[in-house]
Formats: C-alpha cells, structure tokens, sequence
C-alpha cells in the first residue's frame, strides 16, 4: 500500500525471443509463446532493432492480411512507409505511430521508406497487437496516423522522468490516440535512481516492457532489458525504480480485459474456427482486395 493506492504484484516475467519475420528482420517477441498466447486484450508485442542497416538493406513486411484485431506501430528510429488494399498510404517518421483497426479485414503492407533504402539509418519500433471484442471485430477498417508532434509528454518537476502518452492517461496527461477499448500507451526514460507511479484501474490488464536499463517494482529483484513484467490484476498501481547506472526505458501497456474466446491462426484472430476459415476463405477470394505496388 502507498498512500491510498495498492502497489501491484508481479504475475509472469516473460523474456523477449528472437523471431525473424516479414521480408526477413528480426523482432524480439515476449509473446505469444508457447504457454502465453495472450495478456487479454493483447495478442502481441514485437520490438524491432535496434538495427542499423546500409543503403539498400532494410526490409520490411510485404502484402499480408489482417482481421479481427488492431495493429499499432510506434517508430522510435527510422522511417517506414505503408499501403493498404483500402487506398490507404503513408509514412511513419521518428516518434509516430499508426493505430490500425483492421476489423473486416485489410491486406497490409509495411516497408522501410524511400529515404531509408536510398541512405540506410537505424530501425527501431514496436508494434503490439490489440484483441477486439465479438462485436467490433467485422467494423469497417480504420487508420489513425499519430504524428510525433500531437502526442502530449510529461516530464516530472525534477526532469528525472519523461513519460509520452500515447493513448489512455498517465501522469495527469491524456494520450493523443483514440481507442476502440479502454488501452493505456505509454512510454517511459528514467534516468538513474527516478522513480515512478503508474496508476492503472483495478482488474485491468498492465504490463511492463523493459527495453534498456535495470528496474525494480516494489521490492521485487531487479529485472534487465528484453523482457516482459505482467502484473497481478489487483491493485491500482505500478511503482517502477532505476536502479542501474544508465538511463531505463520502458513501455508500459494497460487494458480492460476482453474475456471472449480466441481463435487464431497468422493474421486473422477471431472467436471461433469457423470464423477464421471464414476469414481465409474471403482473403484468398479477394474480399480483402489487394495494393498497389509501394515501390515502382
């Protein structure tokens, strides 16, 4: 207990694993796995690079089709372009991101931009997956494109802490994204010996993923980078400490749990294995539609 707020328990701690995937760079995936398919409402987390690629090396993720879920890339470093077989395209520049609800179903493309391939540059980014509910899984696709500049920051009153908020609430700030379901986004630096409270609404998934530096939450043992701290669901605060030498950065994920049954296979997750054969049988139709090409 601090003050009146109950500090959360650790429930799993689930290292992040190498993963190639796409047209062939490697993530670092805490789940699914074997044993985790899902932290509800998450499906998936997906850290790519950092990496630094030279002119004419960065590869992406070719046409592939989604359904039932949303998507959300955040480009930490580096620059991506996308398309969809909705007419959608665009760029994602350093500190965007792209909250896709595919709902129906879209064919997808994402690719390191023009620039990246003519110049090479570092890649860094996540992309996590988000569950819908049963009755927002065939909604009409939709795309948010979040510009760096339109998601609000806060820094604490020492300049020790620095949070961006990228949907939901922390720290008294709102994030910039609109969400289907209640989704917390956040990203956090510590620098050494800051310390921080997370409010999180009791009952409510949260997770913390720890990509640089040393944490400690509560008195629990110190935890390194890649891996994935998923909380007990009782309690309506995360305290996160620095305790290495260097800076400590950090997402931290929070969500109202979906409770549905879960049927997935590759890009399609619904509620039900009729409704995933459903879904392949309207992308290999060409329901889905297709793109045109994103490089001529």
């Amino acid at each position: 207990m601090i003050g009146s707020m109950t500090a959360r328990k650790i429930s799993l701690v689930l290292p992040a694993h190498q993963f190639v995937e796409g047209g062939g760079f490697t993530v670092h995936r805490p789940f699914p796995v074997q044993g985790v398919m899902q932290v509800d409402p998450f499906l998936l987390i997906d850290e790519l690079g950092p990496v630094q690629y030279a002119p004419g090396e960065a590869v992406g993720a070719p046409d592939h089709p989604h359904r039932g879920f949303e998507t959300v890339t955040y480009m930490i470093d580096g620059e991506f372009q996308h398309a969809d077989s909705a007419g959608h395209r665009g760029e994602l520049h350093p500190g965007d991101v792209q909250w896709m609800t595919a709902g129906a179903g879209v064919v997808h493309a994402e690719m390191p931009s023009d620039r990246m391939m003519r110049e090479g540059g570092q890649q860094h980014g996540f992309q996590i997956w988000i569950n819908l509910p049963k009755a927002e899984k065939m909604v009409r696709p939709r795309y948010q494109d979040v510009r760096a500049d339109t998601i609000p920051t806060w820094t604490s009153a020492d300049g020790r802490a620095w949070a961006k908020v990228i949907a939901g609430e922390a720290q008294g700030v709102r994030g910039a994204a609109e969400t289907r379901i209640p989704i917390g986004y956040v990203h956090y630096r510590l620098q050494p010996g800051a310390r921080i409270e997370h409010a999180v609404r009791d009952g409510d998934t949260a997770i913390v993923y720890l990509m640089r530096g040393s944490a400690r939450f509560s008195a629990d043992r110190t935890h390194d980078a890649r891996v994935a701290i998923v909380f007990d669901p009782h309690g309506d605060l995360v305290p996160v400490t620095n305790v290495g030498l260097g800076e400590l950065e950090f997402l931290v994920l929070t969500g109202k749990p979906i409770g549905e049954p879960v049927a997935r296979y590759g890009p399609f997750v619904m509620n039900s294995t009729q409704e995933l054969e459903e879904a392949f049988r309207d992308f290999q139709s060409g329901k889905m539609g297709d793109i045109e090409p994103i490089y001529n």
